[in-house]
């Protein structure tokens, strides 16, 4: 067994006992009866000094798990030693290299890092000679450093726009401008191209901009670091709604490469009867409707505010529904799951450094409102066509499949359910028809290892080849995708790739 003194004297960055003497802290939130008052981001700052021990506790482990765990590769070692040592603009190329938008990342991604982090493991992995190692279980904060990290390079003024120095003549469409459209136009910007991004909306950013809320995503951030890429060079054509104008196949005629970003945006629907009722709502509708009210400062039209609301589905997306509800002043909020509740613990078939299939609570589920879990929804009951109450079984998992449990039928009011159950896959059918291009089983986008669609000169990023998924992979996409597309257009490229293969460029 390795001893304590062992592991201190193997470590080469951080502090080499950092991880002893201090425990994991995360970023503190705003205290819950201010912050469900209005619209502002949830959670504060990470101090500098608090920042520096932190990154202290970084044990530089002889295989970075880290790494694998994030999808953009980001060289986490790296950085949370230059921030031990208050290096901190040295801190930022080194997080820049592998990662376009850390204050996105910093803010919205759930962090598969960490959960790699070796310090995350298990007590009873951890435990030698009858005794575990202090720090367990408390993974670095490698999110919270991101951002503080970056908020830091913005405010020193190290993030300045930096065009490319030759434009090579050819001409690439980025259709969607969400995570992976992004990151996409930042990397064929860089490499010379001219990069036009097509967003169907009024303005720039997808479901960062309409499907994420304000209280963890200020939108001021977000605008930030697009006026920098119009700076560089990227243009924005907003109001596109490519397939009707312009058609796929046009915009295909009119450009070197085509990428598409355009993301999963078909929701999953609610097959029972009276799901057609008023009161009924997608969930990024009303998230859509939310924002576009906090950007006008005007109250949502599909407010919660004194109503009866059910949320089904308990990812992030449902979370963040319950945030907006409780913001919008609703009388009782209730979120419920078709699945029974992830057990506490790791399970035996899902070892470390995987991702822990665990309970968790979110910063909206911890600011109030019910949770049920196993419960199927049966019918939805109307009055004058609108909603008034919902029916549900309980439901238990047995050999693998979900049975209802009898005699647990209940009708519960409600006047509002949003439907957030997740995504099936892009709006495909103009891509068919125009382009021609290939799905897959699933209905989403077909794409070869090098992100080409069976449409030659036409690639696929994100969500819609992937399915619904973190903001981090749609990253990863962005850039890979440009990785492809430009040693296609001129025969070879030098943009980075993950982790150590990426040259630092000052951004």
């Amino acid at each position: 067994s390795v001893s304590v003194e062992c592991a201190c004297v193997l470590a080469s960055v951080g502090k080499p006992s950092g991880f002893i003497e201090w425990d994991r802290r995360d970023a503190e939130k705003r205290d819950r009866e201010e912050r469900v008052s209005d619209s502002r981001e949830l959670v504060l700052p990470l101090a500098p000094a608090e920042a520096t021990q932190q990154a202290g506790r970084c044990i530089d482990c002889g295989v970075p798990f880290c790494h694998q765990g994030c999808p953009l590769g980001n060289l986490i070692p790296d950085f949370n030693d230059h921030v031990w040592h208050g290096r901190w603009r040295e801190a930022h190329e080194v997080l820049a290299t592998t990662n376009d938008f850390p204050e996105l990342t910093g803010r919205l991604c759930p962090a598969p890092c960490e959960a790699a982090c070796v310090l995350s493991i298990e007590p009873s992995v951890l435990a030698t000679g009858g005794a575990a190692l202090t720090g367990r279980g408390q993974a670095v904060t490698i999110e919270a450093l991101e951002k503080t990290i970056i908020e830091r390079a913005f405010a020193e003024g190290w993030v300045v726009p930096r065009p490319p120095r030759h434009r090579s003549g050819r001409r690439v469409a980025i259709v969607g401008s969400g995570p992976a459209g992004l990151a996409c136009a930042i990397q064929l910007n860089r490499a010379g191209h001219e990069v036009t991004v097509f967003e169907r909306d009024e303005h720039v950013g997808g479901l960062l901009r309409y499907g994420i809320p304000d209280f963890k995503l200020d939108k001021a951030v977000l605008d930030r670091r697009l006026a920098l890429l119009v700076e560089e060079g990227v243009r924005f054509v907003t109001g596109a709604d490519v397939g009707q104008r312009p058609r796929w196949d046009a915009l295909r005629q009119d450009h070197d490469a085509v990428v598409l970003a355009i993301g999963a945006g078909r929701a999953r629907s609610l097959e029972v009867p009276g799901a057609e009722l008023g009161g009924v709502l997608p969930a990024m509708s009303y998230l859509s409707a939310q924002n576009r009210a906090i950007a006008g400062g005007e109250p949502s039209p599909l407010s919660a505010a004194g109503k009866r609301v059910v949320i089904l589905g308990g990812g992030d997306t449902g979370s963040d529904c319950l945030g907006t509800a409780q913001r919008q002043g609703a009388l009782e909020v209730t979120q419920v799951e078709l699945l029974p509740a992830a057990p506490l613990e790791r399970g035996p078939r899902n070892p470390w450094p995987r991702w822990p299939i665990i309970f968790r609570t979110s910063s909206s589920q911890e600011e109030g409102g019910a949770r049920l879990f196993g419960r199927r929804t049966t019918r939805l009951e109307g009055q004058d066509g609108r909603l008034v109450a919902m029916h549900w079984v309980e439901v238990e998992l047995k050999d693998g499949a979900l049975r209802d449990v009898p005699g647990t039928e209940q009708r519960h009011p409600v006047d509002l359910l949003l439907l957030s159950m997740g995504f099936v896959g892009p709006e495909a059918a103009p891509l068919v028809e125009q382009l021609g291009v290939a799905l897959d089983a699933r209905g989403l986008v077909r794409i070869d290892a090098q992100r080409r669609t069976s449409v030659p000169g036409v690639y696929c990023a994100g969500d819609a080849s992937r399915g619904a998924s973190l903001i981090v992979w749609a990253l990863s996409d962005g850039r890979e995708v440009a990785r492809s597309v430009d040693e296609d257009l001129v025969g070879r490229t030098t943009l980075a790739t993950r982790g150590i293969d990426a040259p630092f460029d000052g951004r």
